[in-house]
C-alpha cells in the first residue's frame, strides 16, 4: 500500500507545489500565458489559492513520512478533489473546454484517498 501512496502522491504534490508557487509569487500577466483562466479572478483568491496548494501538498508528504498527524494525507486529497472540481467549473463557466489535466488531477487527488488511510 505504501508504494501505490508515494507513486500518486509523490507525483501529485510536487505539481502542485509548482502550481501553487507559480500563483503565489507571479502576476496575472505572467500567468496568462499558461492559465488563461486568470483574469476572471482576483489576485488575493489567487494567491489564497496558491497557498492552499503548496498547503495541501505538504499534508499528502509530511504526515506519512512522520507519522504526526496522519489523518491529513486523506484530508488533503479530499480537498485536492474538491479544489479540482471547482476548477473544472471555473473552466467550463469561462467556455473553456481544456479540462483534461483537472480531471487527471481529480482522478489522482481521489486514488491517493484510500492508501492514504492505510498508511
Amino acid at each position: 500500500m505504501n508504494i501505490a501512496y508515494w507513486t500518486v502522491a509523490g507525483p501529485l504534490a510536487m505539481f502542485y507545489v509548482y502550481a501553487g508557487t507559480l500563483k503565489l509569487i507571479r502576476s496575472h500577466d505572467q500567468l496568462r500565458p499558461m492559465m488563461g483562466w486568470v483574469d476572471r479572478v482576483p489576485l488575493p483568491a489567487l494567491r489564497a489559492l496558491g497557498t492552499v496548494e503548496v498547503l495541501g501538498a505538504i499534508g499528502l508528504i509530511l504526515p506519512p513520512l512522520t507519522g504526526v498527524a496522519p489523518s491529513l494525507a486523506p484530508a488533503a486529497a479530499i480537498g485536492f478533489v474538491l479544489l479540482q472540481t471547482g476548477a473544472v467549473a471555473v473552466h467550463l463557466r469561462g467556455g473553456d473546454r481544456r479540462i483534461a489535466l483537472n480531471v487527471g488531477l481529480t482522478a489522482a487527488a481521489a486514488m491517493t484517498m484510500w492508501p492514504a488511510t492505510r498508511l
